[in-house]
C-alpha cells in the first residue's frame, strides 16, 4: 500500500510540474503540499506514542509484553516503517 501511494504522490507530482502556470498544476502542488504535512503530522503522533510507552515502561506502567504489542501496533500503523 505504501508503494502505491508513493507512486501516486509522483504521479500527482509530475503531473502538477508540468501545468505549473495553470491552475489545475498550482491545486495540485497545494494537494501535494497538504498530503505531505498531514503525514508528517501523523508520523510525529506515532513518535510522540511510542516515547510514551517507552516512558510508561521505565515508569513500571507497563510490562514488557505490553511494551512489545504497543510498539508493534504503533509499526503498523507507520507509514514509513
Amino acid at each position: 500500500m505504501k508503494k502505491a501511494l508513493l507512486a501516486g504522490f509522483l504521479l500527482l507530482f509530475l503531473a502538477a510540474g508540468s501545468g505549473c502556470s495553470s491552475t489545475a498544476g498550482t491545486a495540485g502542488l497545494g494537494i501535494i503540499g497538504g498530503a505531505a504535512a498531514g503525514a508528517g503530522g501523523y508520523e510525529f503522533h506515532l513518535k510522540r506514542q511510542k516515547e510514551q510507552v517507552m516512558e510508561d515502561l521505565k515508569n513500571g506502567k507497563i510490562d514488557q509484553k505490553e511494551h512489545d504489542i504497543r510498539l508493534d501496533q504503533i509499526k503498523r500503523d507507520s507509514l514509513l516503517q
